[in-house]
């Protein structure tokens, strides 16, 4: 009887599995798995690069910070996003102009990139999942990741599962070569920008300044998934520093990252008791806004060790980082965090006084500019998208050309074909005929 109970009890949760997926009862974090791949038998997809994205809702905010590049990318070689949920591929849809498909099994992914002729796969995390595409070898597998930090993550070992690791400039390499053993960073790490600071700041229209105070943009990160990753100041540095900025008569834009409270649930009561201060005043809770128009309404920064301080460094205004309070963090610290003016949870108190001299008088403004080029290259404007756009091009010639030895090597590897970009972009749900 042993067989047959085994059997029905696989059957049970095969149906229970199902009906968690159909009604959207799965904890947070995990995708639902509801592909379509019925409707993929057979079909291609479009264009000649894949995003695989196997997270769900609360990771999204990683791929809405390459929506702008990926725009650009699709009318040049055209891009399919492939999800694992289907909630996830909802919101895309209706936020990409581009087609998106979601895939549950792993041996409906294999023949799509068969059949699609797929040249370039990008990833904007280190999703484990990502593991069922990566073992494609027709492909160039390309790491986005989702910013460009001194963070220990920015140095994961997962970097080495990827043919290539797009990073914003010199600053990633040296990073990568210091802290990550047995990686050539040099030859596999291919410097590109922040193409995303390029078309995110052209759609950003900035209203007429009716406030004079002086504007600091907070932008705490949220408490990570370890205590080696706990940068985070919110819990242990917002509400002094924010009460001193306050009373040194500045403006203070609030903008909490999306994980805010995911992982521990005293980050969300620290993030409601930064409302409740900020409640009153005149100042700005940015949920929704988009990044770029924080920034370019803020005259300083304040952050932790994040990549919102890479970025920033764009715009030649100045900044404070945060040292972590809790002594488990570990940081993978280039030039930047000894540079840089940290503030420390003793001196927090006194954040309305060092913001005020910074924006007055900014001591720290050349050294600053030159560490711009090394963290990020030409900022000159269009010149990252340009660089991203490029290098793309040039890995997908590449892999033709690999690919055309494998075939010659093994007369059996399938010699398809990626549908003609230049060809109309088909509907988001919809494959190439």
């Amino acid at each position: 009887m042993q067989p047959r109970e085994n059997t029905l009890n696989r059957r049970l949760r095969s149906v229970g599995g199902r009906l968690l997926r159909r009604y959207r009862l799965l904890p947070g974090g995990m995708p639902d798995g509801l592909g379509d791949d019925e409707d993929l038998q057979d079909q291609a997809l479009y264009g000649d690069v894949i995003v695989y994205f196997a997270d769900t809702m609360e990771s999204m905010y990683q791929m809405r910070g390459w929506y702008g590049p990926l725009k650009a990318l699709h009318a040049e070689l055209g891009v399919t996003v492939v999800c694992m949920d289907s909630r996830v591929a909802e919101v895309l849809r209706d936020e990409m102009d581009m087609p998106v498909v979601t895939v549950a099994l792993d041996a409906t992914l294999d023949g799509l990139i068969t059949r699609s002729g797929t040249k370039l796969i990008l990833y904007v995390n280190y999703n484990p999942l990502n593991t069922a595409p990566l073992r494609s070898r027709s492909v160039i597998h390309v790491s986005l990741l989702h910013g460009d930090s001194d963070k220990g993550v920015s140095v994961s070992n997962q970097v080495k599962a990827y043919d290539y690791s797009f990073v914003a400039g010199q600053a990633a390499i040296d990073r990568y070569a210091r802290y990550t053993s047995l990686f050539d960073a040099a030859s596999r790490c291919l410097p590109v920008g922040r193409p995303a600071l390029d078309t995110d700041l052209e759609q950003v229209t900035l209203p007429e300044r009716q406030d004079e105070r002086p504007t600091v943009l907070y932008a705490p990160t949220w408490e990570g998934g370890q205590a080696a990753v706990a940068y985070s100041s919110l819990r242990t540095h917002a509400e002094a520093l924010l009460r001193s900025v306050q009373d040194a008569g500045a403006r203070i834009i609030y903008r909490p990252h999306p994980l805010t409270g995911v992982r521990v649930p005293e980050f969300g009561a620290a993030d409601r008791a930064v409302r409740e201060l900020l409640a009153e005043g005149g100042h700005t809770l940015s949920d929704d806004r988009p990044l770029s128009l924080d920034v370019a309404e803020a005259d300083l920064l304040i952050c932790d060790v994040s990549a919102v301080a890479n970025d920033w460094l764009a715009t030649g205004k100045p900044l404070l980082i945060t040292t972590p309070a809790e002594g488990t963090a570990q940081e993978a610290g280039t030039r930047m965090l000894d540079v840089l003016p940290r503030l420390t949870v003793q001196e927090a108190p006194l954040a309305g006084q060092l913001v005020l001299e910074a924006i007055s008088h900014d001591p720290g403004r050349e050294e600053r500019l030159q560490l711009r080029e090394y963290y990020l290259g030409d900022t000159t404007p269009g010149a990252s998208l340009a660089r991203f756009l490029t290098t793309c091009s040039e890995l997908a010639i590449q892999r033709d050309a690999q690919w055309a030895r494998i075939a010659q090597l093994s007369p059996s590897a399938p010699h398809s074909r990626s549908p003609s970009p230049s060809s109309p972009a088909p509907s988001s749900r919809a494959t190439t005929p």
